[in-house]
Protein backbone atom coordinates (compact mmCIF):
# COMPACT_ATOMS: atom_id res chain seq x y z
CA UNK A 1 0.00 0.00 0.00
CA UNK A 2 1.28 3.18 -0.53
CA UNK A 3 2.06 5.86 1.60
CA UNK A 4 -0.81 8.18 1.14
CA UNK A 5 -3.37 5.53 1.77
CA UNK A 6 -1.12 4.58 5.26
CA UNK A 7 -0.73 8.29 6.67
CA UNK A 8 -3.45 9.25 8.86
CA UNK A 9 -6.35 11.47 7.44
CA UNK A 10 -8.00 14.46 8.83
CA UNK A 11 -10.13 12.88 10.30
CA UNK A 12 -8.02 9.83 11.86
CA UNK A 13 -6.13 12.64 12.67
CA UNK A 14 -7.92 14.18 15.41
CA UNK A 15 -10.38 11.54 15.87
CA UNK A 16 -9.97 11.93 19.70
CA UNK A 17 -11.05 15.47 19.11
CA UNK A 18 -14.12 14.54 17.33
CA UNK A 19 -14.89 11.65 19.66
CA UNK A 20 -14.86 14.37 22.57
CA UNK A 21 -17.31 16.94 20.56
CA UNK A 22 -19.59 13.83 19.96
CA UNK A 23 -19.34 13.59 23.90
CA UNK A 24 -20.35 16.87 24.45
CA UNK A 25 -22.63 17.16 22.07
CA UNK A 26 -24.41 13.48 23.10
CA UNK A 27 -24.71 14.51 26.84
CA UNK A 28 -26.49 17.95 25.51
CA UNK A 29 -28.57 16.10 23.59
CA UNK A 30 -29.61 14.39 26.33
CA UNK A 31 -30.11 17.06 28.74
CA UNK A 32 -32.25 19.13 26.47
CA UNK A 33 -33.45 16.64 23.59
CA UNK A 34 -33.68 12.84 25.30
CA UNK A 35 -36.93 12.27 23.45
CA UNK A 36 -35.15 12.51 19.77
CA UNK A 37 -32.27 10.08 20.49
CA UNK A 38 -35.03 7.59 22.50
CA UNK A 39 -37.46 8.13 18.94
CA UNK A 40 -34.56 6.84 16.95
CA UNK A 41 -33.47 4.07 19.87
CA UNK A 42 -37.51 3.04 19.23
CA UNK A 43 -36.64 2.23 15.38
CA UNK A 44 -35.95 -1.32 16.31
CA UNK A 45 -36.31 -4.96 15.09
CA UNK A 46 -38.41 -6.54 18.66
CA UNK A 47 -38.36 -10.25 19.42
CA UNK A 48 -41.70 -10.51 22.08
CA UNK A 49 -42.37 -6.77 22.67
CA UNK A 50 -38.61 -6.12 23.50
CA UNK A 51 -36.53 -4.30 21.08
CA UNK A 52 -33.10 -6.18 20.10
CA UNK A 53 -31.86 -4.15 17.15
CA UNK A 54 -31.78 -0.37 16.84
CA UNK A 55 -32.22 0.24 13.74
CA UNK A 56 -30.06 3.21 13.31
CA UNK A 57 -27.45 1.95 15.47
CA UNK A 58 -27.14 -1.10 12.98
CA UNK A 59 -26.45 1.34 9.82
CA UNK A 60 -24.04 3.02 11.23
CA UNK A 61 -22.59 -0.02 12.58
CA UNK A 62 -22.51 -1.80 9.34
CA UNK A 63 -20.69 1.43 8.14
CA UNK A 64 -18.12 1.51 10.75
CA UNK A 65 -17.41 -2.01 9.52
CA UNK A 66 -17.89 -2.53 6.18
CA UNK A 67 -14.40 -0.65 4.76
CA UNK A 68 -12.51 -2.49 7.71
CA UNK A 69 -13.29 -5.73 5.57
CA UNK A 70 -13.17 -4.15 2.50
CA UNK A 71 -9.70 -3.31 2.85
CA UNK A 72 -8.65 -7.20 3.08
CA UNK A 73 -6.86 -9.11 0.83
CA UNK A 74 -8.08 -12.59 1.81
CA UNK A 75 -5.33 -14.02 -0.97
CA UNK A 76 -2.94 -12.73 1.36
CA UNK A 77 -3.95 -15.03 4.08
CA UNK A 78 -2.13 -18.10 2.49
CA UNK A 79 0.96 -16.04 2.76
CA UNK A 80 0.77 -16.00 6.51
CA UNK A 81 2.84 -19.14 7.01
CA UNK A 82 6.18 -17.38 5.76
CA UNK A 83 5.87 -15.34 9.38
CA UNK A 84 4.97 -18.00 11.09
CA UNK A 85 6.37 -17.01 14.15
CA UNK A 86 4.72 -13.18 14.38
CA UNK A 87 1.36 -14.88 13.28
CA UNK A 88 1.22 -17.50 16.13
CA UNK A 89 2.32 -15.03 18.91
CA UNK A 90 -0.19 -12.76 17.73
CA UNK A 91 -3.19 -15.18 17.70
CA UNK A 92 -1.72 -16.43 21.44
CA UNK A 93 -1.71 -12.40 22.54
CA UNK A 94 -4.93 -11.90 21.28
CA UNK A 95 -7.15 -15.07 21.98
CA UNK A 96 -5.18 -16.73 25.11
CA UNK A 97 -3.98 -13.76 27.02
CA UNK A 98 -5.92 -10.45 26.21
CA UNK A 99 -9.07 -11.54 26.85
CA UNK A 100 -8.55 -12.58 30.41
CA UNK A 101 -6.07 -9.61 31.68
CA UNK A 102 -8.82 -7.72 30.53
CA UNK A 103 -10.96 -8.73 32.89
CA UNK A 104 -8.92 -9.37 35.90
CA UNK A 105 -8.15 -5.46 35.79
CA UNK A 106 -11.44 -4.40 35.26
CA UNK A 107 -12.49 -6.09 37.74
CA UNK A 108 -9.74 -5.34 40.16
CA UNK A 109 -10.95 -1.82 39.20
CA UNK A 110 -13.99 -1.55 38.86
CA UNK A 111 -15.39 -4.29 40.95
CA UNK A 112 -12.69 -3.60 44.19
CA UNK A 113 -10.85 -0.74 43.84
CA UNK A 114 -13.36 2.11 42.00
CA UNK A 115 -16.96 0.29 43.52
CA UNK A 116 -17.59 2.63 46.02
CA UNK A 117 -16.83 5.73 44.01
CA UNK A 118 -18.93 4.12 41.10
CA UNK A 119 -21.27 3.76 43.76
CA UNK A 120 -22.24 -0.01 45.38
CA UNK A 121 -25.56 0.13 45.18
CA UNK A 122 -25.92 1.98 41.63
CA UNK A 123 -27.88 0.06 39.35
CA UNK A 124 -27.93 -0.15 35.14
CA UNK A 125 -30.70 -1.11 33.18
CA UNK A 126 -29.99 -3.61 30.38
CA UNK A 127 -31.88 -5.88 27.82
CA UNK A 128 -33.11 -9.49 29.05
CA UNK A 129 -31.51 -11.88 27.08
CA UNK A 130 -32.62 -12.28 23.64
CA UNK A 131 -35.48 -15.49 23.75
CA UNK A 132 -35.37 -15.57 27.50
CA UNK A 133 -38.82 -14.83 29.59
CA UNK A 134 -38.68 -14.29 33.25
CA UNK A 135 -41.11 -13.11 35.47
CA UNK A 136 -40.68 -9.68 37.26
CA UNK A 137 -38.68 -9.86 40.54
CA UNK A 138 -36.95 -13.30 38.70
CA UNK A 139 -33.16 -13.21 39.57
CA UNK A 140 -30.51 -13.93 36.64
CA UNK A 141 -26.67 -13.63 37.22
CA UNK A 142 -26.40 -10.63 39.48
CA UNK A 143 -29.30 -8.91 38.27
CA UNK A 144 -32.81 -8.91 38.97
CA UNK A 145 -35.99 -8.61 36.14
CA UNK A 146 -37.96 -5.69 36.50
CA UNK A 147 -40.24 -3.48 34.39
CA UNK A 148 -39.24 -0.42 33.04
CA UNK A 149 -41.76 1.27 30.72
CA UNK A 150 -43.36 -1.73 29.52
CA UNK A 151 -40.56 -3.56 29.09
CA UNK A 152 -38.91 -6.06 31.11
CA UNK A 153 -35.02 -5.34 31.82
CA UNK A 154 -32.80 -6.41 33.80
CA UNK A 155 -31.61 -4.49 37.03
CA UNK A 156 -27.39 -4.88 37.33
CA UNK A 157 -24.76 -3.37 39.38
CA UNK A 158 -23.43 -0.59 37.53
CA UNK A 159 -20.24 -1.72 37.68
CA UNK A 160 -20.94 -5.04 36.31
CA UNK A 161 -21.95 -3.15 33.42
CA UNK A 162 -19.38 -1.50 32.77
CA UNK A 163 -17.43 -4.72 33.55
CA UNK A 164 -19.45 -6.06 29.85
CA UNK A 165 -18.64 -3.59 27.94
CA UNK A 166 -14.66 -4.03 28.89
CA UNK A 167 -14.81 -7.81 28.28
CA UNK A 168 -16.43 -6.72 25.05
CA UNK A 169 -13.46 -4.90 24.21
CA UNK A 170 -11.26 -7.21 25.35
CA UNK A 171 -12.43 -10.07 22.76
CA UNK A 172 -12.08 -8.19 20.42
CA UNK A 173 -8.48 -7.36 18.54
CA UNK A 174 -7.13 -5.64 15.91
CA UNK A 175 -9.38 -2.56 14.26
CA UNK A 176 -8.37 -1.01 11.08
CA UNK A 177 -6.93 1.50 12.17
CA UNK A 178 -3.73 -0.83 12.84
CA UNK A 179 -3.14 -0.07 9.54
CA UNK A 180 -2.08 3.38 10.44
CA UNK A 181 -0.28 2.74 13.99
CA UNK A 182 1.86 0.10 11.91
CA UNK A 183 2.75 2.33 8.94
CA UNK A 184 3.48 4.91 11.40
CA UNK A 185 5.73 2.65 13.61
CA UNK A 186 7.91 1.26 10.14
CA UNK A 187 6.37 -1.67 10.28
CA UNK A 188 5.73 -4.91 7.84
CA UNK A 189 2.35 -3.81 6.23
CA UNK A 190 2.00 -7.61 4.78
CA UNK A 191 2.29 -8.64 8.09
CA UNK A 192 -0.48 -6.64 9.88
CA UNK A 193 -2.63 -6.86 6.68
CA UNK A 194 -3.04 -10.57 7.67
CA UNK A 195 -3.49 -10.30 10.94
CA UNK A 196 -6.13 -7.83 10.28
CA UNK A 197 -8.18 -10.57 8.30
CA UNK A 198 -7.05 -13.69 10.60
CA UNK A 199 -8.43 -12.21 13.64
CA UNK A 200 -11.90 -11.64 11.41
CA UNK A 201 -12.15 -14.62 11.05
CA UNK A 202 -11.42 -16.04 14.05
CA UNK A 203 -13.96 -13.85 15.78
CA UNK A 204 -16.46 -15.47 13.66
CA UNK A 205 -15.82 -18.65 16.18
CA UNK A 206 -14.31 -17.08 19.18
CA UNK A 207 -15.69 -14.34 19.85
CA UNK A 208 -18.99 -15.24 21.18
CA UNK A 209 -17.20 -18.23 23.18
CA UNK A 210 -14.82 -16.32 25.07
CA UNK A 211 -17.26 -13.16 25.35
CA UNK A 212 -20.44 -15.81 26.63
CA UNK A 213 -17.78 -17.44 29.45
CA UNK A 214 -16.53 -14.46 30.68
CA UNK A 215 -19.59 -12.53 30.90
CA UNK A 216 -21.19 -15.74 33.00
CA UNK A 217 -17.78 -15.95 35.19
CA UNK A 218 -18.86 -12.07 35.94
CA UNK A 219 -22.38 -12.89 36.44
CA UNK A 220 -23.58 -10.93 33.60
CA UNK A 221 -25.89 -11.94 31.35
CA UNK A 222 -24.98 -14.45 28.86
CA UNK A 223 -27.19 -13.88 25.79
CA UNK A 224 -26.46 -16.58 23.59
CA UNK A 225 -28.33 -16.21 20.88
CA UNK A 226 -27.84 -12.16 20.54
CA UNK A 227 -23.92 -12.67 20.68
CA UNK A 228 -24.35 -15.40 17.75
CA UNK A 229 -26.38 -12.49 16.21
CA UNK A 230 -24.00 -9.69 16.46
CA UNK A 231 -21.10 -11.73 15.54
CA UNK A 232 -23.54 -12.88 11.94
CA UNK A 233 -24.25 -8.97 11.49
CA UNK A 234 -21.42 -6.78 12.62
CA UNK A 235 -18.63 -9.54 11.57
CA UNK A 236 -19.74 -11.94 9.17
CA UNK A 237 -21.70 -9.46 6.91
CA UNK A 238 -19.58 -6.84 6.86
CA UNK A 239 -17.17 -9.37 5.98
CA UNK A 240 -18.52 -11.08 3.31
CA UNK A 241 -20.16 -7.87 2.01
CA UNK A 242 -16.23 -6.72 2.02
CA UNK A 243 -14.99 -9.49 0.43
CA UNK A 244 -17.25 -9.82 -2.82
CA UNK A 245 -17.37 -6.17 -3.10
CA UNK A 246 -14.30 -5.68 -3.12
CA UNK A 247 -13.48 -8.86 -5.49
CA UNK A 248 -16.00 -7.10 -8.35
CA UNK A 249 -14.56 -3.95 -8.12
CA UNK A 250 -11.09 -4.64 -8.37
CA UNK A 251 -11.99 -7.17 -11.53
CA UNK A 252 -14.56 -4.48 -13.24
CA UNK A 253 -11.90 -1.33 -12.20
CA UNK A 254 -8.70 -2.38 -11.25
CA UNK A 255 -6.69 -2.19 -8.21
CA UNK A 256 -5.50 0.98 -8.49
CA UNK A 257 -8.97 2.79 -8.39
CA UNK A 258 -10.27 0.39 -5.51
CA UNK A 259 -7.39 2.24 -3.68
CA UNK A 260 -7.29 5.47 -4.73
CA UNK A 261 -10.81 6.23 -5.13
CA UNK A 262 -12.92 4.06 -3.50
CA UNK A 263 -11.10 3.46 -0.06
CA UNK A 264 -10.40 7.39 -0.26
CA UNK A 265 -14.43 8.10 0.10
CA UNK A 266 -15.15 5.17 2.69
CA UNK A 267 -12.96 6.29 4.99
CA UNK A 268 -14.78 9.69 6.41
CA UNK A 269 -18.24 7.58 6.10
CA UNK A 270 -16.55 4.80 8.32
CA UNK A 271 -15.69 8.11 11.12
CA UNK A 272 -18.94 9.72 10.56
CA UNK A 273 -20.85 6.78 11.01
CA UNK A 274 -18.69 6.33 14.41
CA UNK A 275 -19.00 9.69 15.32
CA UNK A 276 -23.23 9.50 14.83
CA UNK A 277 -23.12 6.64 17.23
CA UNK A 278 -21.39 8.18 19.86
CA UNK A 279 -23.68 11.27 20.00
CA UNK A 280 -26.35 8.34 20.17
CA UNK A 281 -24.68 6.80 22.91
CA UNK A 282 -24.26 9.53 25.12
CA UNK A 283 -27.38 11.17 25.21
CA UNK A 284 -28.28 8.11 26.56
CA UNK A 285 -25.94 8.48 29.37
CA UNK A 286 -25.92 12.60 29.47
CA UNK A 287 -27.25 12.06 33.07
CA UNK A 288 -25.02 9.78 34.57
CA UNK A 289 -21.87 11.81 33.67
CA UNK A 290 -23.22 15.16 34.42
CA UNK A 291 -24.19 13.29 38.41
CA UNK A 292 -20.63 11.49 38.18
CA UNK A 293 -18.28 13.26 35.79
CA UNK A 294 -15.51 10.72 37.17
CA UNK A 295 -17.57 8.03 35.75
CA UNK A 296 -15.27 7.82 32.37
CA UNK A 297 -11.74 8.18 34.25
CA UNK A 298 -12.87 5.21 36.65
CA UNK A 299 -12.94 3.59 33.21
CA UNK A 300 -10.40 4.70 31.26
CA UNK A 301 -7.80 3.73 33.82
CA UNK A 302 -8.37 -0.29 33.62
CA UNK A 303 -8.43 0.13 29.97
CA UNK A 304 -5.53 1.99 29.03
CA UNK A 305 -3.31 -0.44 31.92
CA UNK A 306 -4.58 -3.27 29.62
CA UNK A 307 -3.69 -1.58 26.80
CA UNK A 308 0.14 -0.51 27.58
CA UNK A 309 0.58 -4.32 29.36
CA UNK A 310 -0.60 -6.35 26.42
CA UNK A 311 1.53 -3.83 24.46
CA UNK A 312 4.38 -4.70 26.42
CA UNK A 313 4.06 -8.39 26.95
CA UNK A 314 4.14 -9.18 23.16
CA UNK A 315 6.80 -6.70 22.22
CA UNK A 316 9.19 -8.54 24.87
CA UNK A 317 8.03 -11.72 23.87
CA UNK A 318 9.07 -10.79 19.86
CA UNK A 319 12.02 -9.10 21.06
CA UNK A 320 13.56 -12.64 22.65
CA UNK A 321 11.59 -15.04 20.12
CA UNK A 322 13.74 -13.15 17.68
CA UNK A 323 11.67 -10.89 15.50
CA UNK A 324 12.75 -8.29 13.56
CA UNK A 325 11.56 -4.90 14.31
CA UNK A 326 9.56 -4.88 11.42
CA UNK A 327 7.44 -7.23 12.55
CA UNK A 328 7.58 -7.04 16.51
CA UNK A 329 6.28 -3.41 16.17
CA UNK A 330 2.69 -4.27 13.94
CA UNK A 331 2.38 -7.58 16.60
CA UNK A 332 2.74 -5.67 19.86
CA UNK A 333 0.64 -3.04 18.10
CA UNK A 334 -2.02 -5.46 17.21
CA UNK A 335 -2.43 -7.03 20.62
CA UNK A 336 -2.74 -3.73 22.55
CA UNK A 337 -5.42 -2.05 19.95
CA UNK A 338 -9.20 -2.82 20.10
CA UNK A 339 -11.98 -3.84 17.46
CA UNK A 340 -13.99 -1.13 19.10
CA UNK A 341 -16.40 -1.42 16.57
CA UNK A 342 -17.75 -4.65 17.04
CA UNK A 343 -17.46 -4.23 20.87
CA UNK A 344 -19.69 -1.06 20.56
CA UNK A 345 -22.09 -2.96 18.06
CA UNK A 346 -21.90 -6.02 20.18
CA UNK A 347 -22.59 -3.97 23.62
CA UNK A 348 -25.75 -2.19 22.25
CA UNK A 349 -27.16 -5.35 20.61
CA UNK A 350 -26.31 -7.48 23.63
CA UNK A 351 -27.13 -4.88 26.52
CA UNK A 352 -29.10 -1.69 25.09
CA UNK A 353 -27.99 1.81 24.00
CA UNK A 354 -28.31 3.10 27.20
CA UNK A 355 -26.54 0.55 28.85
CA UNK A 356 -23.12 0.98 30.90
CA UNK A 357 -21.45 -1.48 28.97
CA UNK A 358 -21.91 0.58 25.72
CA UNK A 359 -20.72 3.39 27.49
CA UNK A 360 -17.44 1.60 28.52
CA UNK A 361 -16.95 0.21 24.71
CA UNK A 362 -17.13 4.40 23.77
CA UNK A 363 -14.43 4.89 25.88
CA UNK A 364 -12.19 2.63 24.73
CA UNK A 365 -13.03 4.67 21.30
CA UNK A 366 -11.77 7.60 23.62
CA UNK A 367 -8.33 7.00 24.60
CA UNK A 368 -7.79 4.47 21.58
CA UNK A 369 -5.99 7.66 19.51
CA UNK A 370 -3.50 8.89 22.09
CA UNK A 371 -2.63 6.45 23.72
CA UNK A 372 -1.69 3.90 20.21
CA UNK A 373 0.12 7.06 19.11
CA UNK A 374 2.49 7.54 22.63
CA UNK A 375 2.85 3.36 21.48
CA UNK A 376 3.93 4.04 18.18
CA UNK A 377 6.46 6.75 19.50
CA UNK A 378 7.71 3.68 21.60
CA UNK A 379 7.99 1.55 19.14
CA UNK A 380 10.45 4.02 16.61
CA UNK A 381 12.55 4.71 19.75
CA UNK A 382 13.19 0.93 20.55
CA UNK A 383 13.87 0.17 17.19
CA UNK A 384 17.79 -0.71 18.27
CA UNK A 385 16.70 -3.47 20.38
CA UNK A 386 16.12 -5.62 17.62
CA UNK A 387 19.20 -4.70 15.45
CA UNK A 388 21.20 -7.47 17.08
Amino acid sequence: MTEKQHAMGFFERYLTLWVGLCIGAGILLGVYAPEFAKALDGMSVNVNGAPVVSIPIAICLFFMMYPIMVKIDFAEVVKAGKSIKPVTLTLIVNWTIKPFTMYAIAYLFLGMLFQQLIGADAVDLVKMPFGLDLTVGSQYGSGMVVLHEGVKMLAVPLWRSYLAGCILLGVAPCTAMVLVWGYLAKGNAGHTLVMVAINSLVMLVLYGVIGGFLLGVGQLPVPWEALLLSISVYVALPLFAGYFSRKWIVAHKGLGWFERKFLHILTPITIVALLLTLVLLFSFKGEVIIQNPLTILWIVIPLALQTILIFFITYIAAKYWGFSYENAAPSALIGASNHFEVAIATAVMLFGLSSGAALATVVGVLIEVPLMLVLVGFCKRTQNWFLG
